[in-house]
């Protein structure tokens, strides 16, 4: 009888890990390799076909392959993402700087906001207006928004962001803006906001369809790259992306909404918590998933982890509301400290102990992995306190 296979790859910041299933009998082969930072996607080609390798299966043989990943995080906070324009309603430009005029902090003088993916001088009025039932109470000025977009492209723009005010009761004029930005420059990636996140709050849908795309063309490029070496690979079955609310969707779907991927790999490990957790006769419980970066709990209530509808990315303080940038999408609700495996310690000028959230990465990696680290990290002080076997941890060989 042909055997069936399930597989799960994820990308962490030091580690990609692999799992390979066998969908009758249960049984699994498991992989860990030291993410290839330069082109992600590579280290799992190597790690699946090292796994398929040592399971005795072969690539076509899988049937799924769900993939969990960080890659849309990492750009949002390191600030890798496409140069993007922002077009919205006349007059509110700065409605996305603006916020809600809250300060997470009363007492902090010194406080800085979380700054916007699109600086100021890349935001523009357009003359358009809608108002709150659906009527139109200005036309588009479709002219206006073409010739914008032909200085836009010549000036090395990339990516463009469409939010008018009320678009979620009337989407028209945003997809006629998309219309008239693909006549003039049919190589810019564009959003509107009633596509991303079709709902009431300029804000928050301004900053979310923003962030989508500007991580729109990474996902794309590294995706792409994963499909063609899966099918160098030989994998034939279907290939699915983990979304921050715990479900999957096809690679088209991810591309076209890259945004939902914010969380995909910690709200993988809450997922397999609580599987574990039901499994045990435990539907309570407190997941905790220590990777190489960052460290995720998750709060699991009757056998279901707390799902957000909206959450902040690029916090500038980590536990104060308000200091991130917005993101509405559904997701499961995590508290992600930086502090990880390869977190450096150190010494700070009051003497005290400090751990993280500076990470030696895959690359050089703890000192122990013997890559040319140099700096103490949490694997280096398990291993000298004896919590890992250096004969059976994946070390970096």
């Amino acid at each position: 009888m042909t055997q069936s296979y399930r597989a799960g790859a994820d990308i962490g910041g030091t580690f990609t890990d692999i799992i390979v299933v066998n969908s009758e009998t249960g049984a699994f082969a498991i992989g860990k390799v030291l993410t290839s930072t330069d082109d992600p996607s590579r280290a799992v080609e190597e790690g699946l076909a090292d796994t398929l390798r040592r399971f005795g299966v072969t690539a076509d043989e899988v049937q799924h392959l769900i993939h969990g990943t960080t890659l849309v995080t990492n750009a949002m906070i390191e600030r890798k993402g496409a140069k993007t324009a922002l077009l919205t309603t006349q007059g509110f430009r700065d409605a996305v700087e603006i916020g809600r005029e809250t300060r997470y902090d009363l007492y902090d003088l010194m406080l800085e906001q979380p700054r916007p993916l699109v600086p100021r001088y890349l935001r523009f009025d357009v003359p358009q207006r809608t108002l709150s039932d659906g009527e139109s109470y200005e036309p588009l000025d479709v002219d206006y928004v073409e010739r914008l977009t032909a200085e836009l492209a010549a000036n090395g723009i990339e990516a463009i962001a469409i939010s008018f005010l009320h678009s979620f009761t009337n989407p028209a004029d945003e997809r006629a803006a998309r219309a008239a930005v693909a006549r003039v420059a049919p190589q810019l990636r564009v959003s509107i906001s009633s596509d991303v996140v079709p709902e009431i709050r300029e804000f928050e849908r301004t900053s979310t369809t923003i962030a989508n795309v500007y991580v729109q063309a990474l996902v794309e490029k590294y995706v792409r790259q994963l499909e063609n070496r899966l099918a160098a690979l030989g994998f034939r079955g279907n290939f699915y992306l983990m979304l921050s609310s715990g479900g999957i969707a096809t690679v088209e779907t991810a591309v076209l909404h890259p945004v939902r991927l914010l969380e995909s790999g910690p709200a993988a490990g809450a997922l397999a918590a609580n599987a574990y957790g039901i499994a045990s006769g435990h539907p309570d419980l407190i997941s905790f998933d220590m990777g190489g970066t960052t460290a995720k709990i998750c709060v699991i209530d009757k056998g279901q982890p707390l799902i957000a509808h909206q959450f902040e990315v690029d916090r500038i303080y980590r536990f104060k509301k308000g200091s991130g940038l917005p993101i509405k999408i559904p997701v499961i609700e995590l508290i992600e400290i930086g502090t990880g495996g390869g977190s450096i310690a150190r010494v700070d000028a009051l003497g005290l102990l400090k751990v993280g959230p500076d990470s030696s990465g895959a690359d050089p990696g703890p000192v122990c992995y013997g890559r040319g680290g140099e700096e103490p990290t949490v694997t280096d002080a398990n291993l000298i306190l004896g919590y890992l076997d250096p004969a059976y941890f994946w070390a970096a060989a």
